[in-house]
């Protein structure tokens, strides 16, 4: 693969996945959508300055182990985490889930009953420490979910990323060469006994026997889809266990951050630090480092980590999936306040409700009228790229 032009090429890819689809739009257009918010003149509720996801769609959020291997459903993206007001990841993921119902040819009063469930399951979410996830009851579909995520073994992971169950990185459409530089780089830093100790917990350096085999650099993402991302196979010369660690660049965030909010300069110290605080069983395998001069954060991507893939659903499933990941924001967000807050909190948010069911009033106008923005916009977007590479 010719890399000299990698720029121009990951631009031209990443427009054509936004025309896939709205949701790939959605999904692709994080800048919109905050710009949207800065026209914003109605007013929304503003929260406690905590740790949010800042991009909180349902493409980023799945299935993720911790290093015991306990799997849950968790926030797994941190590009744009910033300390910033809790409401704009409901409204990010009201947005989310109302483009999938359209999706699905639904109604459109599954959306107004959409909504009500992910604030319903947002306000009843557990926010005790020593809990994993929302203690909700689990839909059908996030049932499947967790129990196709425990099953899952390297030989899994393998075959859906390379196409082989071999410890090799291909030379294909996904993975490239990286620049002499960047390998040499890359290498380097993958052959740190401190980064592997804090990866994998390894208590002692002589623990650490890990082989660098390849790196390659990783065409994946949508939002990041342009930004250093490789891919690193490791081998356990101990125990022969092969591990694939996903390095990513960091960027700025998009996200507004409330007003004197203390967060690292660094980039990827700020995405490890919204990791840890809203994602433990990500944030625990995750490391801030730099390659060539660029912030880049680097997890373990295991077999059971899994993202939400929604298919066509039922009026009745989006909603019970609306209730049950409303309540692993709530349990993200709601971790980081102590009970009062939290409680205070919630009734805030639910103060646009006039009655029950209803969603709240400054939730269901903000996903009405993105969906009309991101609808014009995606039509726009499908009609300078798509068109032609047909």
């Amino acid at each position: 693969m010719i890399t000299d032009d990698r720029a121009s090429l990951l631009e031209a890819r990443r427009s054509l996945k936004m025309a896939r689809s709205p949701e790939a739009y959605i999904r692709g257009t994080t800048k919109l959508f905050y710009e949207w918010l800065d026209r914003r003149t109605a007013s929304i509720p503003g929260g406690p300055a905590i740790w949010i996801c800042g991009d909180c769609h349902l493409g980023n959020l799945g299935a993720l182990a911790d290093c015991d291997g306990e799997v849950a459903v968790q926030i797994r993206d941190f590009d744009q985490t910033v300390i910033g007001n809790p409401a704009h990841d409901l409204i990010r993921l009201g947005l989310s889930l109302a483009s999938s119902a359209r999706d699905s040819d639904l109604p459109g009063v599954t959306t107004a009953k959409m909504l009500d469930a992910l604030i319903a399951g947002y306000a009843a979410a557990s926010v005790e420490n020593g809990s994993s996830g929302p203690r909700l009851k689990q839909p059908k579909d996030i049932k499947k979910l967790l129990k196709h995520s425990v099953r899952r073994r390297w030989r899994n992971l393998a075959m859906e990323n390379f196409q082989t169950k071999r410890p090799l990185l291909p030379r294909d459409e996904c993975f490239w060469a990286l620049h002499r530089n960047e390998r040499s780089a890359v290498l380097s830093l993958c052959k740190q006994a401190e980064l592997q100790m804090s990866l994998f917990g390894e208590e002692k350096e002589k623990d650490c026997h890990r082989q660098v085999l390849d790196a390659a650099y990783w065409v994946k993402g949508c939002s990041s889809l342009g930004r250093l991302r490789c891919a690193v196979l490791l081998r356990d010369g101990k125990h022969g266990r092969i591990s694939l660690l996903d390095i990513k660049e960091a960027a700025s965030a998009t996200a507004p951050s409330a007003s004197g909010a203390r967060m690292p300069r660094d980039y990827a110290e700020r995405v490890v630090a919204g990791a840890k605080a809203l994602s433990p069983n990500l944030g625990e395998r995750a490391v801030a480092s730099k390659v060539v001069n660029t912030a880049v954060f680097i997890r373990e991507i295991t077999p059971q980590d899994l993202k939400i893939e929604v298919r066509r659903l039922s009026s009745n499933e989006i909603e019970a999936i609306a209730r049950y990941l409303g309540g692993v924001v709530g349990h993200a967000h709601g971790r980081q306040m102590d009970d009062q807050e939290w409680h205070s909190w919630v009734a805030e948010l639910c103060r646009g409700r006039k009655k029950e069911p209803e969603a709240p009033s400054w939730l269901w106008s903000s996903v009405v009228e993105l969906l009309s923005i991101h609808d014009q916009a995606y039509l726009e977007h499908c009609r300078r790229y798509a068109l032609a590479h047909h």
